[in-house]
This record gives structure tokens, C-alpha cells and sequence, in this order.
């Protein structure tokens, strides 16, 4: 009896040492933060090994150093009154709104632009497929780079006066996906209250993916609405183009959010929290 007792201690203290597994992730949607440190560990203690930043250009650059996850960087445009929505920095040194296209492409051969995002036309108050954004998107498809676009609404206080919510309406992309058929785009927040209109659009374009940033944190969207929207998206067969996002919100509850969905198996979840990114991301 002694001995079995010993033996179940002994058992306890085995799996209370044993290190506790953590979800891997590829956040496809994250963006600066004056406590560039204490972000990053955050995200490295909840599983993220890589993740997509978009930020003013100075904030960017103050990532670059020896990250503790694998950063891939994004460019933020056009940028309303030469601002980032929110936290209202500029986005570039000289307060452009559209950033020189010879210099983005520079960039992009420098190795320090990885994507297209968050494409902010809806808070400039301009279409996704403006022709203003032609020549941004093309060297995009030149360069095989991912295109994420803000789409659904938006919080309160983003300094943006000629934001358009008519204009976060995914199937509003269809003419940018007709014109520029190549292009690796992406739907930033799913299309949030428009998200039925981000399932007919991906059903028609397989090559479409989406992110499931806001719609997955609890803070913005009740669970249960949260869940209806992801077995919308699961019936419709999209569980192969489906990504995870935090957008900077608490990405501990965003990671149990979809952890929580028990009609996912193991797999999906898998595929949802990076092995879609990492398909998507791959050049």
C-alpha cells in the first residue's frame, strides 16, 4: 500500500514538472507597440514562433533587432493624413500618405518589406481597388508579396474623419482580384459584420484567404457569435484558407477562443493557428 502510494506521488510530481504544451501560432496580424519587449515575450509565452507586423515605419524598424520570434514585416497604406489610425504616428518620416513607389520597392529588394498591409483604404476613405493603389498592388504581384486589407468596421477614436464603413465590404475586392489575378490577398478581420459576404467571395476565389483577427477576441465579439461565424466558415469548406490574428488585442484569449470551438478537430485548429499561414506566406 506504502508503496503504491509512493509510486502515485511520485507520478504527480512527474507531470507536475513536465513542461506544459503550448498551441503553436503564426499571428498573421499584429502591429507596434511602445513596449516593443514586453509585447514580444507575450507572444513568444502564448506559442507564437512568427508573426506579421505592420506599424508606422520608425516603430518598425525598432523590431528588427534580434526578435525572439521570426518577424515578417509589413507596409501600412495609405496612411489618413499621413497617420496610422489609432495611436495617430506618422506613419513615414516626411507624413506621407502614399509612400514613393521606387522607394517601397527598394525595400522589398533590401529584404525589409515581406507584405502589402494593413492596406487602410477604407480609413482614407477610398475603394481597396482605387486606382491610386494600382501600382502598389502590382509590384506586390511582381514580387509574389501577400496583400492583407482592412475590412469590416472600426473602434472608436481612430482619428480617420473620412473613414467609409460601406467601404469594408469584402465583396468590394472582386474588382482587385479580377484586375490583378495573381495577387496573394488576403481579408483582413473576415470581413467582421460583413462575414457572409467574405464567405461567398472566398468560395468563388480559392486563391482568397482571411484572417480571423477582432471576430476571435471575446472583447469585441461574444463567443457564441464568434462560433457561429467559424461553423459558417467551416461549412462552407474554408478551414484550408483560414488564419490566426490577434491584432494586438489579448491573444490569450483569442488563442482559447478557437480552442473552445469543439466542432474543430485537432487538425483544423492546427491548420488555423499556422499551417495556413505558413502555405499562405511561403515565396
Amino acid at each position: 500500500m506504502k508503496l503504491l502510494l509512493l509510486l502515485f506521488l511520485l507520478a504527480i510530481s512527474f507531470l507536475s514538472l513536465s513542461p506544459v504544451k503550448v498551441q503553436k501560432v503564426f499571428d498573421v496580424h499584429i502591429h507596434g507597440s511602445s513596449a516593443v519587449a514586453e509585447q514580444l515575450k507575450t507572444l513568444e509565452r502564448s506559442g507564437v514562433y512568427k508573426a506579421a507586423l505592420s506599424s508606422s515605419w520608425d516603430l518598425q524598424n525598432s523590431y528588427r533587432e534580434n526578435p525572439p520570434i521570426k518577424l515578417l514585416y509589413g507596409l501600412m497604406l495609405p496612411c489618413p493624413n499621413g497617420k496610422v489610425p489609432y495611436s495617430l504616428q506618422q506613419c513615414y518620416e516626411n507624413g506621407q500618405v502614399w509612400p514613393s513607389v521606387a522607394w517601397v520597392e527598394e525595400q522589398i529588394k533590401d529584404g525589409k518589406i515581406d507584405f502589402l498591409g494593413e492596406i487602410l483604404t477604407q480609413y482614407h476613405g477610398i475603394l481597396p481597388s482605387d486606382s491610386l493603389m494600382n501600382p502598389y498592388y502590382a509590384i506586390a504581384e511582381k514580387y509574389n508579396l501577400p496583400v492583407g486589407v482592412h475590412t469590416g468596421g472600426a473602434g472608436p477614436d481612430h482619428g480617420c474623419p473620412d473613414f467609409k464603413l460601406e467601404f469594408g465590404n469584402p465583396v468590394l475586392l472582386e474588382k482587385l482580384i479580377l484586375k490583378f489575378p495573381k495577387l496573394k490577398l488576403w481579408i483582413m478581420h473576415s470581413g467582421d459584420r460583413f462575414y457572409k459576404e467574405t464567405t461567398r467571395l472566398m468560395s468563388k476565389y480559392v486563391t482568397l484567404y482571411a484572417d480571423i483577427s477582432v471576430i476571435s477576441n471575446p472583447d469585441i465579439l461574444a463567443p457564441d457569435q464568434f462560433a457561429g461565424i467559424m461553423k459558417e466558415f467551416i461549412d462552407a469548406g474554408l478551414e484550408d484558407r483560414l488564419m490566426f490574428g490577434s491584432d494586438n488585442g489579448d491573444i490569450r484569449k483569442s488563442i482559447s477562443a478557437v480552442n473552445e470551438l469543439s466542432f474543430l478537430s485537432d487538425k483544423q485548429k492546427e491548420k488555423i493557428f499556422h499551417l495556413n499561414a505558413e502555405h499562405f506566406f511561403s515565396r
